[in-house]
């Protein structure tokens, strides 16, 4: 995995910087006054109930939103004129709409990832092992052939993780990656992103399931239109702030959440 930056610009700086953000898409602000700092190397959950801004924040911090007010810069540059995109793997909720209507191979997927290095816009074999090596550390080198409508969701979803790595991406940023992915699936999941944030990469993860963001990640960001915690998972677990942002849509069982 390739950790160091592609143009040698933000190496000692924050991949992501915000502050400020505001944004709506009516006179109501979705995301309202939002600071985050996100270093090299950090893994960080962001969690709140739904409608709460989240998916809307991620977009702002990718450039893919204008703020109302407020800035962000992504790898050391005003996020909106970012154009070096194959640094960031963003697998966003409808990754998939798409490829549900291409015949195309697990393997072709993750070999666009390769199309930003490609020089004079040819693929080269060494494109093509590189590519490979990413569907080996994933874990589906075996699926490489395979149609990506073919795959269960657990497995697309890596395939998507896949692509990022073959571009060489040094934040990878996920949007509910685990919605409809069966609970075994759910698991594997989570140890490989453990397995890549050992390696050096940066993952912004969103995730519905807030007990898996407080065993999993070592920073969580609580969002309700704002912060209203940003911290440690064992301070998070302490705090009053899910019961602040959630209020009566969450419920504690048996010593675990649940909303």
């Amino acid at each position: 995995m390739n950790g160091e930056s592609a143009t040698g610009d933000n190496d000692d700086g924050p991949l992501i910087d915000a502050r400020g953000l505001t944004f709506g898409y009516t006179a109501a602000p979705v995301v309202d006054d939002v600071d985050l700092r996100v270093d090299r190397g950090e893994y960080v959950g962001i969690i709140g109930p739904n409608g709460s801004g989240k998916s809307t924040l991620l977009r702002l911090l990718l450039g893919l939103h204008e703020p109302d007010s407020g800035s962000v810069e992504l790898l050391g540059h005003p996020a909106r004129e970012f154009a070096e995109r194959e640094r960031v793997g963003y697998v966003a909720q409808d990754v998939t709409k798409d490829e549900k209507r291409m015949p195309i191979t697990v393997a072709e997927v993750v070999l666009m990832g390769r199309f930003p290095h490609a020089g004079f816009g040819r693929v080269t074999q060494a494109d093509r092992d590189r590519a490979r090596e990413a569907l080996r550390t994933v874990g589906i080198e075996h699926l490489a052939d395979r149609r990506i409508t073919a795959l269960s969701g657990g497995q697309r979803q890596r395939t998507y993780i896949a692509r990022a790595l073959a571009g060489e991406a040094e934040l990878l940023v996920l949007d509910e990656p685990t919605v409809g992915v069966d609970a075994e699936s759910v698991d594997a999941f989570f140890d490989l992103l453990d397995d890549l944030v050992a390696d050096g990469l940066t993952v912004l993860l969103v995730e519905h399931d807030i007990g898996a963001v407080i065993e999993r990640t070592a920073r969580v960001v609580c969002l309700n239109r704002e912060v209203y915690f940003d911290g440690p998972p064992v301070a998070f677990a302490e705090s009053d702030a899910l019961d602040r942002a959630y209020g009566t849509n969450i419920r504690r069982e048996a010593g675990g959440i649940v909303t």
